[in-house]
């Protein structure tokens, strides 16, 4: 983490020893980092990721600071809000002298890559700016995670529930490298993916996509991940949308292409985007999405073409020939791969960021999650952009009617927060074609302590079972939208680790859920770890799903050292095997890759 400085309260805070003076109030928390820390536990406020700004603002909180991205231009000072556009933007425009906002401060920090369109402010939008390299550290940047077999195989299920081109929302962490991954593979290595997909999907329960993409996909998430960077890379996200309901739906429909031609003039013509005469405004609009030429000029009721002066009338032909001969065969401009609220990763993706060209740096809008989050600003645009709309997390266990818990335990001890997942679950909903898609680990924990994370019913909910929609565990998808209770059961049964599927099948028939001469498919009779790994085996030995898929800032020995501590932290919790296997490796001179 090189320099970077730790939040100071952070260690009193845990600790319960903060100052009576000082009470801190967390809306997320690093996942299970408060378990046990009561202090954390009281203090805890869980809100909707877009409802945090109005929540803040209500508890009155008077003061934003804020790291900002900068550079200097010929008008003077530049600042944008780089990695955190997601709830500033709706603060910073609070008028001033308004009760409700606080005193806003920007530190900038040279290493923080500068994001253009929706990211950018004015300097006046704060009201005090430090600038002193003297203040800057290391940024926060979150090493890559390894990626187990069992997330690749999550990855792969999830991966066949998107379509070519759709929209893509994933988190952070393992299973969005994972997911990443094998997006490309999917792309890249079509034949090797689809024999992988058949040998964990045996059952074949739902439609699969297994196709290349084509025309690719469009991403509208709470948070820019490396992987997603990398999609873009490798061209896996390339689909564009446009803020412009008639010309996304003409695109949609097929009625038009990105391509400037005179089908789009007689398009723009019958929709309303270009008016028989043109005013400053309309001419702006044009130009700005490359349908009409910058050069052409506006004269009162003439137009200045290439030099030459014509009627300011778009039904003459003359008129429309000559502005096409100028545009035509070039492409629509101002089109955006991918909007976010936040970014948050390794080094190199910084580097990466920092790096972008001008028209790449375009493409990527950094907005607030009032707009990524949630389809309230503008329904009919949002609609029509986030087309076969794939929105993807994870959840901690999932109950046999189809409930969710994601953010906290039976008991209301506080894991994390519910952030952006319930705004994105009732989207699914909501969205005409769109899926929401829970990624839950079959079970967890080791040895004598493991457990099943499919459960017959849980005292905590995240999703309610009204939005049950898609589960997805490393054993296959379990399809629950618009299912019976029964049907339900019997599916998530189905994806559940074989060692707790006759608990779970007891479960349900005392509940009276499942017949009593309901028997398990063939299909669902090899849910083992050993049957996934022996699937996998071949296809992580050929390098398609690497430990690291995007690289990793660790060093040889980092790696070696986390190799080993997780395999302790997974012996510990057989107390009996961990001791033995100390024992064996010091004093029995074990080889060197079991010590």
């Amino acid at each position: 983490f090189g320099d970077y400085e730790e939040l100071s309260f952070y260690a009193p805070y845990r600790e319960g020893s903060l100052p009576d003076n000082i009470r801190v109030t967390e809306l997320y928390l690093r996942a299970g980092s408060m378990k046990g820390r009561p202090a954390a536990q009281r203090s805890y406020i869980s809100s909707n990721y877009t409802h945090i700004a109005r929540d803040m603002l209500d508890l009155g909180v008077n003061v934003l600071v804020q790291l900002v991205a900068c550079r200097d231009e010929e008008e003077g000072l530049a600042l944008s809000l780089s990695s955190n556009a997601d709830l500033s933007l709706e603060i910073l425009e609070l008028p001033r002298g308004s009760q409700r906002r606080p005193l806003c401060l920007a530190q900038v920090h040279e290493d923080l890559p500068y994001m253009e369109l929706d990211a950018e402010v004015p300097v006046n939008a704060f009201d005090l700016v430090v600038r002193n390299k003297a203040y800057d550290r290391t940024l926060f940047a979150v090493p890559n995670a390894s990626v187990p077999a069992r997330d690749y195989a999550m990855a792969m299920h999830a991966s066949s529930l998107i379509p070519d081109g759709g929209t893509l929302q994933i988190g952070i962490g393992a299973l969005g490298d994972a997911l990443a991954q094998v997006c490309i593979l999917r792309d890249e290595k079509g034949e090797a993916y689809s024999s992988l997909l058949d040998k964990l999907d045996r059952a074949k329960s739902t439609p699969r996509h297994c196709e290349a993409f084509s025309k690719g996909l469009y991403v509208s998430t709470e948070m820019l991940v490396n992987g997603v960077l990398h999609l873009v890379e490798r061209g896996v996200v390339k689909r564009r949308v446009y803020d412009n309901l008639a010309l996304q739906q003409g695109i949609n429909e097929g009625s038009i292409s990105k391509r400037i031609d005179e089908r789009l003039f007689v398009y723009a013509r019958e929709h309303g985007l270009m008016p028989r005469q043109l005013d400053k405004g309309s001419l702006e609009h044009l130009q700005h999405w490359g349908i009409l030429p910058t050069e052409v000029k506006l004269g009162g009721d003439r137009l200045s073409i290439d030099g030459s002066g014509m009627p300011n009338d778009m039904d003459d032909a003359e008129v429309r020939d000559a502005l096409l001969a100028m545009v035509d065969g070039d492409v629509l401009r101002n089109g955006r791969l991918l909007h976010a609220g936040f970014f948050l990763g390794p080094r190199d993706f910084y580097q990466r960021l920092r790096d972008l060209t001008p028209r790449q740096r375009k493409e990527i809008c950094m907005t607030g999650v009032r707009r990524t989050n949630q389809l309230l600003l503008d329904y009919p645009l949002y609609s029509a952009q986030r087309q076969g709309a794939r929105f993807i997390n994870t959840g901690m266990l999932v109950s046999l009617d189809g409930s969710v818990a994601s953010d906290a335990l039976e008991d209301g001890t506080v894991i994390s927060g519910v952030g952006g997942q319930y705004n994105f679950v009732a989207m699914a909903h909501d969205l005409p074609g769109a899926r929401s898609i829970l990624c839950i680990r079959s079970t967890r924990g080791e040895g004598k302590q493991l457990q099943s994370n499919v459960v017959p019913s849980y005292g905590y909910t995240t999703i309610p079972r009204h939005l049950r929609d898609i589960v997805v565990t490393e054993y296959g998808v379990a399809d629950l939208r618009g299912q019976s209770d029964g049907e339900i059961a019997r599916r998530l049964i189905n994806v559940a680790d074989g060692r707790f599927q006759e608990d779970l099948l007891i479960a349900a028939r005392e509940r009276g859920k499942i017949p009593q001469d309901y028997a398990l498919p063939e299909s669902a009779k090899r849910n083992t770890p050993e049957h996934l790994a022996a699937v996998m085996a071949p296809y992580r030995k050929a390098g398609m799903l690497p430990d690291y898929p995007f690289g990793t800032d660790l060093s040889e020995q980092e790696l070696a050292l986390a190799a080993s501590l997780k395999a302790i932290k997974s012996l510990s919790h057989d107390p009996a095997h961990f001791i033995a296997n100390t024992f064996r490796a010091l004093l029995h001179r074990a080889d060197a890759e079991a010590a």
